[in-house]
C-alpha cells in the first residue's frame, strides 16, 4: 500500500495542480457522475469533531473515505486542526492501494475550491482580499486566491490582535502585497472585493450590511449546522451558491439560520458551484451583485487530490 505523507502532499499538490483537480471534481459532482454520502460527524468533548466521509469518483473509478479529526484548539498549540487519512481503494480488485495525509490535502483542496469559486464568481478586476481569521486556512487561501486574481492588498482580522499581527508579518513578504491588520471585522471587509471567512464560529462574525455591492464572499470556516460565520442579511442579499445543495440544506449553518428566520427559502440556493464551473448555471449576473460561495468540503475533492498524487507515481 502506498503511503503519501504530509511532506509529499505539500510538495506535489501545488495550487497550480490542485485548483484544476478540484474544479473538475466539483463539475463531476454536480453532474451526478460521482457518488458520496453526507458526512457523518461525531461531536467530541470541548468542541472537537470526528468526521467520516465516504465516496467514489465514478461508477467504475477509485473509491474510499476520509477519516478526519477536527480540533480547533490545536492551532494555538502549534498543531494542525485537521488530522487524519484519505484511503483509496482500487475499483477492479477492491483492495486498498493508498493512504494519504488528510490534514495536508484538506488544507490545500479547501483553499483550491475557494479559488475556483472566486475565479468563477468574483469580478475580473477584484484585487482586495479580506480574511476573517488568521489560522491555517488563511495562509492557504492567500496562496490559492493569488493564483486566480492579482491581489493588490490583503486585510486580516481575528479575535487576537497579536495573532493577526503575526500572520501579517509572516504572509506579507510571501504574498508580495501589503497585509494590514484591522481592528474590527467590519473594518476588514469595508473596502474588500473578496472576503473569506475562516473560523469555526457559532455566531456571525460577518454582517451583510458591511459588504459593498460587487463583493464576492467565500464562507469556509463553519462546517456543521451549529456553526455560522455570516448573518441572515448577507445570505438574503446575495446570489447564494453552494458546493452541494444537499449538504447546505443539511449542514450549512448560515443558510439554515436565515431560513429559520424566514428571510429565505430553499429556492434561494441558486445552484452548485460545479454547475457554474461547467457553464450550465450563471454565476455573477451583474457587477453590483453580491455573490456567496458556501463551502462545506466534500470527499470527492479529497479523493481526486489523492488519486492524482497516487496515479502520478
Amino acid at each position: 500500500m502506498r503511503l503519501i505523507d504530509e511532506a509529499e502532499v505539500r510538495a506535489r499538490l501545488t495550487y497550480d495542480v490542485a485548483i484544476p483537480i478540484v474544479r473538475k471534481a466539483m463539475i463531476a459532482f454536480s453532474a451526478g457522475e460521482t457518488r458520496q454520502l453526507l458526512r457523518s460527524i461525531i461531536p467530541l468533548a470541548e468542541g472537537r469533531l470526528f468526521g467520516i466521509m465516504p465516496g467514489a469518483l465514478g461508477e467504475r473509478a477509485v473509491f474510499g473515505a476520509k477519516l478526519i479529526s477536527v480540533y480547533p484548539d490545536n492551532f494555538a498549540r502549534g498543531r494542525p486542526s485537521h488530522q487524519g487519512v484519505v484511503a483509496l481503494f482500487d475499483y477492479e480488485s477492491g483492495a486498498p492501494v493508498c493512504v494519504a495525509h488528510a490534514g495536508a490535502i484538506t488544507a490545500i483542496r479547501t483553499a483550491a475550491a475557494s479559488a475556483a469559486a472566486t475565479d468563477a464568481l468574483a469580478r475580473p478586476e477584484a484585487s482586495r482580499l479580506a480574511l476573517l481569521g488568521y489560522g491555517e486556512q488563511a495562509v492557504t487561501h492567500v496562496r490559492a486566491i493569488s493564483k486566480v486574481r492579482k491581489l493588490s492588498a490583503i486585510t486580516v482580522w481575528g479575535r487576537s490582535a497579536e495573532g493577526a499581527a503575526k500572520f501579517a508579518a509572516h504572509v506579507g513578504p510571501e504574498a508580495g502585497v501589503p497585509v494590514t491588520v484591522a481592528e474590527t471585522a467590519e473594518a476588514a471587509v469595508g473596502e474588500a472585493d473578496i472576503v473569506c471567512t475562516l473560523t469555526p464560529s457559532r455566531e456571525p462574525i460577518l454582517a451583510g450590511d458591511w459588504i459593498r455591492p460587487g463583493t464576492h464572499v467565500n464562507l469556509v470556516g463553519a462546517g456543521v449546522a451549529s456553526q455560522l460565520e455570516a448573518d441572515a442579511i448577507l445570505v438574503a442579499r446575495s446570489r447564494f451558491i453552494a458546493d452541494s445543495r444537499e449538504g447546505v440544506l443539511a449542514q450549512g449553518g448560515e443558510f439554515l439560520r436565515a431560513r429559520a428566520a424566514g428571510v429565505v427559502d430553499d429556492d434561494h440556493i441558486a445552484g452548485e458551484i460545479g454547475q457554474v464551473l461547467a457553464g450550465t448555471l450563471p454565476g455573477r449576473q451583474s457587477p453590483e451583485q453580491v455573490t456567496v460561495y458556501k463551502s462545506l468540503g466534500h470527499v470527492v475533492q479529497d479523493l481526486a487530490a489523492a488519486e492524482a498524487l497516487f496515479a502520478a507515481d
